[in-house]
């Protein structure tokens, strides 16, 4: 646990924070993305959507783990926090809670050997309810928690880009997606020779973007990572145990399973830092105040779940391989 001691000089620190965010950097990210989503679309058909919607139970679990169980437990840790955070990480918190599943989570999934259609489909989904449920969600417990904090002040009203939705279902998802269900289909040796050498670039990819991610923002999360770490560990644990449980609950099969436990574990904390820094929003609501706290926060979990998702994902694969061999 945190220890009891007046962070008020702390959270000053971290709230006079700055992260960047370089938008040359995040179409590279993007473009990468798509490729990797090309390579994890070469092992699925198109009959396995249809499966996924004919039994739709898993679908529905899946939504409300991310809509409405991920953002009301992040308001609930938050306030179990208490003073150890201040006002702006519980906002930071929030925000990503309210945002949708991360691209990275279909490739996680298929590197765990979950279900791939059913992680698709859930972030699709998520993306396209995100420009009503985003900030819905946000200003619901963002206004509610600064209420029982006491806090005078009061969240902005957000407007979520119609192109970002867009962008993220259509070109970095679909147009992939479609070109590498269209190359399994109709060249199926090409498919199965790429499948391989795509995947392991896909994680060294990934590994990579951990260190680029950490290196762009180093002396903003060298400043507070110590702070700041556990927070997010905290509340990245609790997602994926939101996913795990609701699926355990509902008794679904164990790649559903897997698939609600990082689909719930990973969430575009990216289009809350578009929102924070490319967009007027928050300067317009908070004027001179500081949201440091909100930026660090979000801009961490982008980092960590990355890592964590690998975890799982590679502790899921490893359980596996021990099965087999049992087997």
């Amino acid at each position: 646990m945190i220890c009891t001691i007046d962070h008020s000089a702390v959270f000053e620190r971290i709230d006079s924070i700055n992260v960047t965010l370089n938008a040359g950097g995040m179409n590279t990210i993007n473009i990468v993305l798509a490729f990797v989503m090309f390579g994890v679309a070469l092992g699925i058909k198109p009959k396995m959507f249809v499966d996924v919607f004919k039994s739709p139970k898993s679908v529905i679990l899946g939504l409300i783990c991310q809509l409405v169980l991920l953002p009301v437990l992040t308001f609930c840790l938050a306030l179990a926090f208490g003073k150890q955070i201040s006002w702006t990480m519980a906002l930071g918190m929030i925000l990503v809670a309210s945002c949708p599943g991360g691209n990275i989570s279909n490739f996680m999934s298929s590197l765990s050997k979950a279900n791939v259609e059913l992680s698709v489909s859930l972030t699709a989904i998520t993306t396209a309810l995100s420009v009503f449920m985003t900030p819905l969600n946000f200003a619901l417990w963002g206004n509610l928690y600064l209420k029982c904090a006491q806090v005078a002040s009061e969240v902005p009203v957000l407007h979520i880009p119609l192109w970002d939705v867009f962008k993220t279902i259509f070109i970095l998802l679909g147009i992939p997606l479609t070109l590498g269900i269209l190359c399994s289909q109709y060249l199926p040796k090409v498919a199965n020779a790429l499948k391989k050498p795509l995947q392991w670039i896909s994680i060294v990819f990934f590994i990579a973007m951990v260190f680029l991610s950490f290196w762009s923002n180093r002396v903003a999360f060298l400043q507070c990572i110590g702070y700041i770490f556990l927070i997010v560990l905290v509340h990245n644990l609790l997602a994926l145990l939101i996913g795990f449980t609701t699926a355990s609950i509902g008794r679904l099969p164990g790649k559903d399973r897997r698939t609600l436990t990082i689909e719930t574990g990973i969430q575009n904390s990216g289009l809350g830092l578009a929102l924070m820094l490319g967009t007027s929003i928050f300067t317009d609501c908070f004027g001179s105040i500081p949201f440091g706290g909100m930026l660090v926060i979000t801009a961490w979990w982008g980092v960590w779940h990355i890592i964590s998702g690998l975890t799982v994902s590679t502790a899921f694969a490893i359980t596996d391989k021990r099965q087999n061999r049992q087997g």
